[in-house]
């Protein structure tokens, strides 16, 4: 293990040598082609924003009201189970429903939406079917259901866009176009602006979290229910979206809700009752939250949630215009995450502080995932941030792991030669003394560090001493030491030599500049040496280094005591 260590030391010491901070570019790129393919291909950032969008949604503090017009006749299990002893299993007899449309619209609703397919005649009971149809043939606010099959199959069907009434039809829509869809049976229900599509389409990972407004098809538009149904009621259509983000109201049953057994017994009943007149201007949709009938879909709010309240949400955000506004794609996902992971590059490109840097950047990923939250409670509207945030994030970490590896690589190979060439290497050690009537704590230095690192031409390291230290070694404080490391036939010599030069010449005004109480003065000596790796003994070297080094300094610019 300890060998392998070593071997580890030293490439990564030799690495280091060769990327230096172009290591952060190289890594940029990598996550750019990586953001670019997973837009395209992998969609882990899409994962994330769903993921992201449930969870906000769900838990907002501030969401809308479910509209308090818009009530549910529900077909539940206590429904079939209560009619099953007079009509039998569902599917019941259709002069059920008729009977209860009828009941209806004698305390005019502004809309009664049925939720149900009536895909085809009930041959056992043609009286019931012809009755049924006479009673929605005969009523005005009744809306209905268009199943949307598969466009696949359009070209088998003989249904025409032309046949439905009330059809949107551009100047190329095609005459004979057909699509494939379950349009009711009944004649009584094709009345124009009165039939709309109810599907809904989940997303990839089977959750539904939109609602499409409207099919577009070679020239023809097709309507979803819950515009048809708020067009009547007076909303602008082209104020909503084709693909609708869904506001949800809330949990499942936010809405009002009654038993479709108990008000069929009430209506039916002779005496007087409360509900004579409690669905007046009312939006009213019949449908089913019986498990037995299959309406049941997870969508961002519930595994299991109600279709029929999927379908009055949709027509609740129709009427009040508040579907959640959102600011996603392929473009804005890539470009925003492009643009964090190239921000976070240039932070560690340009050696920026990193402790300032690791509070700025955990405050500024935070601060986007609260503006997301904000947005989605205060605005109705989502701002996609969690794909560019985890491209960042991964970013930060895998270059937060390579900063902190490269440190200590270099470390080990100032301290004991690691990695190095062979032979005698020359040093050069800027020893530098910051005078001042108070030690400046660690923040202060880690400052100076900063600007001088800056201020370096060439590679160098720069070691900061704080007046951490205990005892006597505190008066070893305030002091940075520039290393350079070279051999001494190579172009680096001079260039090191005339960086230390231009270095010393910097230190005084560079300190001047942080306008620090006392105004604190700067000493400063270059002494020059040199460490052989194959003698051994690196560290002990070091230390010899040192120590000359501080001694030179001290007897150079210590005042003098004649």
């Amino acid at each position: 293990m300890l060998k392998l260590k070593l071997l580890l030391g030293f490439w990564l010491a030799s690495l280091t040598r060769k990327l230096k901070n172009n290591f952060y570019l190289y890594l940029a790129v990598l996550f750019s082609l990586t953001i670019l393919l997973d837009a395209g291909v992998f969609h882990v950032g899409q994962n994330m924003r769903d993921k992201a969008f449930d969870l906000m949604v769900k838990h907002r503090v501030l969401k809308p009201a479910a509209d308090p017009s818009i009530v549910i006749i529900d077909i539940n299990e206590a429904s079939l189970e209560a009619m099953a002893k007079d009509f039998g299993r569902w599917p019941w007899p259709r002069q059920v429903i008729g009977e209860m449309v009828e009941l209806l619209e004698k305390q005019q609703p502004k809309a009664i939406v049925l939720d149900i397919v009536f895909s085809d005649a009930d041959i056992f009971n043609p009286d019931s079917d012809a009755y049924f149809d006479e009673v929605i043939g005969q009523c005005q606010q009744c809306f209905f259901p268009l199943l949307r099959l598969d466009a696949k199959q359009d070209g088998q069907s003989q249904l025409r866009y032309a046949q439905m009434p009330g059809l949107q039809a551009s100047p190329e829509a095609q005459a004979d176009a057909t699509f494939a869809a379950i349009p009711p049976y009944f004649k009584g229900a094709w009345k124009p602006g009165r039939l709309g599509t109810h599907n809904v389409y989940p997303d990839n990972d089977g959750v539904v979290r939109q609602y499409r407004m409207r099919h577009h098809d070679r020239g023809w538009t097709l309507p979803a229910l819950p515009l048809t149904v708020a067009t009547a009621s007076g909303a602008p259509e082209q104020a909503l979206p084709d693909e609708m983000l869904l506001n949800w109201r809330g949990a499942a049953f936010s809405y009002h809700y009654e038993s479709f057994s108990t008000l069929y017994q009430t209506l039916n009943s002779s005496a007087p009752h409360a509900s004579q007149h409690a669905f007046k201007d009312k939006i009213v949709i019949i449908g089913s939250t019986a498990p037995a009938l299959f309406d049941i879909k997870p969508t961002a709010m519930d595994k299991q949630f109600p279709g029929v309240e999927i379908l009055a949400t949709a027509i609740d955000n129709s009427l009040h215009q508040d579907y959640l506004k959102v600011w996603r794609g392929k473009l804005p996902y890539i470009l925003l995450s492009l643009c964090l992971v190239w921000l976070t590059t240039l932070a560690f490109y340009l050696k920026m502080d990193r402790d300032r840097f690791n509070g700025l950047f955990t405050g500024s990923q935070i601060g986007l995932l609260v503006l997301s939250y904000l947005a989605i409670n205060l605005l109705d509207t989502y701002l996609d941030l969690a794909g560019p945030i985890f491209w960042a994030v991964a970013y930060f970490g895998v270059a937060k792991i390579y900063a902190l590896a490269t440190d200590r690589a270099l470390q080990r190979w100032l301290a004991f030669g690691l990695g190095s060439e062979p032979g005698r290497q020359e040093l050069l050690l800027l020893a530098m003394v910051i005078e001042a009537p108070e030690s400046l704590g660690d923040a202060v230095m880690k400052r100076i560090r900063r600007d001088v690192v800056q201020a370096c031409l060439s590679p160098a390291q720069v070691d900061a001493v704080t007046g951490t230290q205990q005892g006597v070694w505190g008066l070893f404080s305030d002091m940075l030491v520039v290393s350079w490391q070279y051999l001494p036939e190579t172009a680096y010599r001079e260039a090191a030599q005339a960086d230390a030069q231009q270095l010393m010449a910097q230190l005084q005004p560079l300190i001047d500049r942080l306008d620090l109480p006392g105004r604190p003065q700067i000493r400063a000596h270059l002494h020059q040496g040199a460490i052989d790796p194959q003698a051994g003994q690196l560290a002990a070297q070091w230390r010899v280094l040192f120590a000359q080094a501080m001694i030179q300094l001290e007897m150079a610019t210590a005042p003098s005591t004649d």
